[in-house]
């Protein structure tokens, strides 16, 4: 008996295709399956009868092929192998590619590759009984990044490359993707043919011999432990599954130990020792007189399989995690197929998707609660407006008065003490100081008691009209406090302070209504500073645990309201007038806005009321914290409303406004607004409440 072998390997193109992506490992499959056919002590093929075809024209694969086959004796063992791109016709005939081949309108130009019917033709007229066939591609002609994809129908391969003696073996089914495997040069099917007959495990009788079953059988199931989604085929015709191709060593140390390993990492089909195993297996190398790194290095070759398919499920989640962290709900269809592409299992991928979806869509249901909750309340508030109109109670165009709901609160006033900024000139004009002056306010406000000594005081705000944003005049400002509109806004209470921890403390306590909150998130901790590394989510439900407990509905405020708020009346930069200074709120005092002095920078949150309120009687509107507003971020006000509700849409992006001890004093402005993602935790983000009237009973 005479061998003889082809192997082809295509990895490059002369026409660059979307369709026929390159593929580097093919030319390397030719490389290695000739080092395991050449070599005495395995394929015995003689050096001189193997020919190698790498990246070929169409004409010399079709010449090789005849060569291969004709002129053959009875007995010699013919060996055809190729490794490229596969391509299926409309008529679902099979053709192997060349270096030539390419596509028009997704459609294959047939002379440029090299139709199954060669092969199947030349095979048909030689006299060789001993004939194997082994194509490591798929049946389409597609490749992403690891996967080629060759064809989404059905290709007959043993009606077209059947017959007597004949052996004939796929790296996948018709309908299936190939892969390549990372980590590796060759392609994943081809890796485990050699590795099967460089290391004699496939000599599954332990006879000496590897017949073609055997070998086929070894890579399909190492193949299956890497990729399970990929199903190799064997197709033996007559006397084919009994073809011997190679030798192997019979009684060696490190065959028999491989095979241990096999067995023992197959026992619970996920390539784990149990320590009975491990024992067992320590036992056999020092029978088997193998050294520890011997033995180390068969265990590692035989659980890479598993480990590249643990790799596989770990980058699925990882992607998955960040497809639904960018979009919820989002394309499952692609889902599917990034699936397929890594070739994971469904029973492997669903306590992933278990894990990384159960929580957004918790959170997509529970948005989706908050969208009702708002619209009710602008159902309420328009029933409510109505209601006003139809009895003539509007007091003017800028005043709007309380709605019935609000008197329900029983209120009691306070006094308090706030400040203006007076800019002077200096002597004969030179230089520019500030005096700061006082004045004496009074505003109304109601106390609600959280427990163990804490409370929440909430200042009642006046409803009416302003000017939102700044206008063009205002220094440091930006495009998106623009354009300048007139908003109306509805009576409601807000906040004395932002949420002390102290607050957050016994609130984050209360029964959960939708997520975990952590009790001490703060950086800066202090039972009377704000709280904060809070995100909109941990505010919202804040909000939700505080009107479960009080039958109120309290919110966060709309950004409208927090700027009607902050304003207090005024036109100016800030509430106290055309600059600010360190003694009047907590910034980063190195840098100075318009003729105000550079002054202390503290480096971190304050006590809350340490500086003069606003007009409204409101506290740290400037400085200290950035506040968590209800809207969606927007690049302008271009569409937004004009009846102090909070403006939605659909990006990720909330409204922060006020400024915060460690940025500079044009983010503390009235008009300024940030939009961060509503996710974020930081050290200078935390928020303060509002409530608009009790929840009925």
């Amino acid at each position: 008996m005479t061998k003889f072998a082809l192997l082809i390997g295509v990895s490059e193109y002369d026409y660059q295709d979307k369709d026929l992506k390159l593929l580097p490992a093919a030319v390397k499959d030719v490389d290695a399956m000739r080092r395991v056919l050449v070599n005495p002590e395995m394929g015995d093929f003689p050096e001189s009868n193997i020919t190698v075809l790498k990246n070929p024209q169409p004409q010399a694969v079709r010449e090789a092929i005849f060569n291969l086959f004709f002129n053959r004796q009875k007995h010699d063992l013919l060996l055809f192998y190729f490794s490229g791109h596969g391509i299926k016709d409309e008529k679902g005939q099979l053709y192997l590619s060349t270096r030539e081949t390419k596509k028009q309108n997704s459609k294959l130009v047939t002379p440029s590759a090299v139709p199954a019917s060669v092969l199947h033709e030349n095979i048909n007229d030689s006299r060789s009984l001993q004939q194997v066939i082994i194509l490591d591609c798929c049946f389409s002609g597609a490749i992403t990044q690891g996967m080629t994809v060759k064809s989404d129908g059905t290709v007959n391969v043993q009606e077209q490359l059947g017959g007597k003696g004949r052996a004939i073996l796929t790296s996948s089914t018709s309908a299936q993707y190939s892969f390549e495997q990372e980590g590796s040069e060759l392609s994943i099917y081809t890796r485990y043919l050699v590795e099967g007959i460089e290391t004699g495990a496939a000599d599954k009788d332990t006879d000496g011999w590897i017949s073609i079953d055997e070998l086929h059988e070894y890579a399909s199931t190492k193949v299956q432990e890497a990729a399970p989604a990929m199903t190799p085929k064997f197709y033996p015709v007559e006397e084919g599954h009994k073809i011997l191709l190679a030798k192997s060593p019979k009684d060696d140390p490190k065959l028999k130990y491989r095979k241990e390993v096999e067995t023992r990492a197959k026992k619970f089909g996920n390539g784990k020792f149990s320590i009975f195993a491990l024992q067992m297996l320590e036992s056999k190398r020092i029978d088997w007189g193998l050294s520890e790194d011997e033995a180390k290095a068969i265990r590692e070759e035989v659980l890479q399989p598993y480990r590249e398919y643990e790799r596989k499920q770990v980058q699925y989640e990882e992607a998955l995690t960040r497809a639904v962290n960018e979009e919820y709900p989002f394309n499952e269809e692609e889902l599917e197929e990034y699936q397929q592409y890594l070739g994971l299992r469904d029973e492997d991928i669903t306590s992933i998707k278990q894990r990384v979806l159960a929580p957004k869509q918790a959170e997509y249901e529970r948005q989706q609660e908050l969208e009702r909750i708002r619209q009710r309340e602008r159902t309420e508030y328009q029933r409510q407006q109505a209601e006003l109109k139809k009895q003539g109670d509007r007091e003017s165009s800028k005043t709007i008065s309380v709605p019935k709901s609000l008197p329900d609160i029983q209120t009691q006033p306070f006094e308090f003490e706030t400040a203006t900024i007076n800019i002077k000139s200096g002597l004969f004009g030179l230089g520019k100081t500030c005096e700061v002056s006082r004045s004496r306010k009074r505003a109304e406000f109601f106390s609600e008691n959280l427990g163990d000594g804490v409370v929440l005081e909430m200042v009642k705000i006046p409803g009416g009209q302003f000017l939102m944003g700044s206008p063009e005049s205002e220094p440091e400002r930006t495009d998106w406090e623009s354009p300048q509109r007139t908003v109306t806004v509805q009576p409601f209470f807000m906040g004395k302070f932002p949420i002390t921890q102290s607050q957050w403390v016994i609130v984050a306590r209360l029964k959960k209504v939708n997520i975990d909150l952590k009790t001490y998130p703060s950086r800066f901790k202090s039972p009377s500073r704000p709280v904060e590394q809070v995100s909109w989510d941990d505010a919202v439900e804040f909000c939700a645990r505080l009107s479960n407990k009080t039958r109120k509905i309290y919110r966060l405020p709309s950004e409208a309201e927090w700027e009607y708020a902050c304003r207090a009346g005024t036109t100016t930069p800030f509430y106290f007038g055309e600059t600010i200074t360190t003694d009047l709120a907590n910034y980063d005092g190195k840098s100075i806005y318009a003729a105000g002095p550079k002054g202390e920078y503290r480096g971190q949150t304050t006590d809350v009321g340490k500086f003069p309120p606003n007009p409204f009687g409101l506290f740290d509107m400037h400085g200290n914290i950035f506040e968590w507003c209800q809207d969606s971020w927007h690049e302008n006000y271009n569409g937004a409303p004009k009846d102090g509700g909070a403006w939605m849409s659909d990006n990720d992006q909330r409204l922060l406004h006020g400024g915060c001890w460690d940025l500079a004093p044009r983010h503390c402005r009235s008009a300024d607004r940030s939009g961060y993602a509503r996710d974020i935790r930081d050290g200078d983000v935390g928020f303060r409440v509002v409530v608009a009237a009790p929840l009925r009973t």
